[in-house]
């Protein structure tokens, strides 16, 4: 229990932070959730904590927040792979993590989880699991969302060194599970799959794990967590393919069989995203998207597993759990 101060949460009206949040009240943390005031409020309505309206695109918003805060769990990111101006992405991701760090060094925080992702890392075309040591630059990063995230996890270990920035740096791989409420772009591929609506997929693979489980991760790295080292949050790595059969099991449904090549796809995401531009809606099919499928994003956790006690459930119990919650909201059928 945290005796000496308050826990600032930014992000938990989103997917990860909500989890984070919950964590942090189940064992008697004082939490402080900072939200925009346009933010929906489904993911933290009823919880036992304050909510301190800010924005993180405004630093003088974010002092408030900080008033007998003693440490920060910076959670909330612009989680997108597609918007009709990427810089918005870049922009949003890159200046919320410098206001949000630089009010927090004022404030004289005394520890900070800095929620990255493992689209920081740099990924090989054999499809071996990577670890940390092996941190991608910016511009080797595919799409606006990954490149978003290296040049933010970027800042913050700059202002570890330079400014002795007390942070410690998670990077989740694929979180699924219950309150995905915008969905994700993962929550989008299982509502879709779950209705019948993927007659196809592409060969690429991915590191799925429960969301209560990165939560949990979060709280060992600020627990134990030694400041500048960065830890992967995984659970565990499977082709597509098999998640697709593991999912139609699930909802009773025939799994997809048919395995497209990536080529023919890109006319098709091409023209999607065109009329994304009209609609303004996030189409299902990306061009980057299409890019990264050419790799099996692949992660190993065993730093976190060593030094964190950092442990992850099954995937296929957290698909479960993700269908489940989806099926209560009526997104699947």
């Amino acid at each position: 229990m945290n005796t000496t101060g308050k826990t600032l949460v930014t992000g938990a009206t989103g997917f990860v932070g909500a989890a984070v949040a919950r964590a942090l009240i189940a064992r008697g943390e004082r939490v402080v959730l900072l939200a925009r005031r346009q933010s929906p409020r489904g993911n933290i309505e009823g919880l036992d904590a304050e909510v301190a309206i800010g924005d993180l695109r405004d630093a003088a918003s974010l002092e408030p927040a900080f008033r007998g805060v003693d440490k920060l769990y910076h959670v909330a990111a612009d989680y997108r792979f597609w918007a009709p101006d990427p810089n918005e992405i870049i922009e949003a991701n890159r200046t919320g993590v410098g206001n949000i760090m630089n009010a927090a060094l004022a404030a004289g925080v005394s520890r900070i989880v800095y929620t990255s992702s493992v689209a920081t890392l740099k990924l090989n075309v054999e499809g071996i699991p990577v670890d940390e040591t092996s941190p991608a630059r910016p511009e080797q990063a595919i799409g606006a969302y990954k490149k978003s995230k290296t040049i933010a996890e970027r800042l913050v270990e700059k202002m570890i060194a330079e400014r002795g920035l007390p942070a410690v740096i998670v990077n989740p791989s694929t979180p699924i599970g219950p309150r995905d409420i915008k969905p994700t772009p993962t929550g989008r591929l299982i509502v879709e799959a779950a209705n019948g609506r993927m007659p196809g997929y592409v060969d690429t693979g991915l590191n799925l794990v429960h969301v209560e489980d990165v939560a949990a991760g979060h709280l060992a790295a600020m627990d134990k967590g030694r400041i500048g080292e960065r830890y992967i949050l995984g659970g565990q790595d499977a082709p597509l393919g098999v998640i697709l059969s593991d999912l139609a099991k699930l909802v009773g449904r025939k799994p997809p069989r048919l395995k497209i090549p990536r080529g023919p796809l890109f006319p098709f995401a091409y023209a999607a995203e065109a009329l994304a531009q009209i609609t303004k809606k996030e189409p299902f099919a990306t061009v980057d998207a299409l890019r990264m499928a050419k790799y099996r994003m692949y992660f190993s956790s065993r730093k976190a597993e060593r030094e964190l006690d950092y442990s992850a459930r099954p995937y296929r119990e957290a698909l479960a759990d993700a269908v489940e919650w989806f099926r209560e909201q009526g997104m699947v059928a």
